[in-house]
């Protein structure tokens, strides 16, 4: 079957389906011996090349991490350390999103393109659920704001659940994926985050994994992440 080579090169969990959009702009993929453009298609009996490498498939693998304080969701980076230094695997996967610098808890990693893309496509709205302490009580008429949605410089967000855990800090789900929201929510609202984590993707939690660990996901996992999207 013939697919795009993108989502080829996404699917052997190479890199992203727009970081591989950016290769063949470049002119750096070749199939067999041609140069290709964006939207040519390849079956699996042709040979890809990425920069004249020979790319093939990889074992699928799915990965939840408890990510660190002050490590990046990158695959390399010069100047900070990434995620990718604490992952010990011969497979080559990617971060499914991304973590502040500063914010801790559960991310996902995988090579699977495609699980990758049900997870950050915006029409399956996956809950993502942030525990955040910040510099003072929230009031109920700021929580009543959040779970309407905010206006920020991007737009108005998406309407989040606010619970209140102790007096200082605070529950936060929500399933939009724009940078630093939590933040930048509770910073329009006068805020100051003190520490964030996200415990939970869908209903899929960290459970007993300890910060800097990482395991293999199974089926009942998967499961948990999809439970009670609006497309399932």
């Amino acid at each position: 079957m013939e697919l795009r080579v993108q989502k080829i090169l996404s699917n052997y969990g190479f890199c992203s389906r727009r970081k591989a959009e950016t290769l063949i702009e470049e002119g750096r993929v070749r199939v067999n011996d041609r140069i290709i453009h964006v939207g040519d298609k390849a079956t699996e009996k042709d040979k890809i090349f990425v920069d004249n490498k020979l790319i093939e498939g990889e074992k699928k693998v799915y990965l939840m991490f408890n990510k660190p304080l002050n490590c990046i969701c990158a695959l390399e980076d010069k100047q900070y350390r990434t995620i990718m230094y604490y992952i010990k695997i011969k497979e080559r996967v990617f971060p499914i999103g991304r973590l502040d610098y500063n914010t801790t808890g559960l991310i996902l990693l995988t090579n699977d393109g495609d699980f990758a893309n049900n997870i950050m496509h915006p029409r399956y709205e996956i809950d993502k659920t942030y525990v955040a302490e910040i510099d003072k009580p929230i009031i109920d008429a700021h929580m009543e704001k959040m779970e309407k949605g905010i206006v920020l410089e991007d737009g108005l967000t998406s309407p989040a659940r606010v619970k209140k855990i102790e007096e200082n800090m605070i529950e936060v789900t929500i399933h939009e994926g724009k940078k630093r929201i939590v933040r930048r929510m509770l910073k329009q609202l006068g805020y100051k985050v003190i520490t964030l984590e996200r415990a939970r993707i869908g209903k899929l939690d960290l459970g007993n994994l300890k910060v800097g660990q990482y395991r293999n996901l199974n089926e009942e996992d998967k499961k948990k992440i999809f439970l009670h999207n609006k497309a399932a």
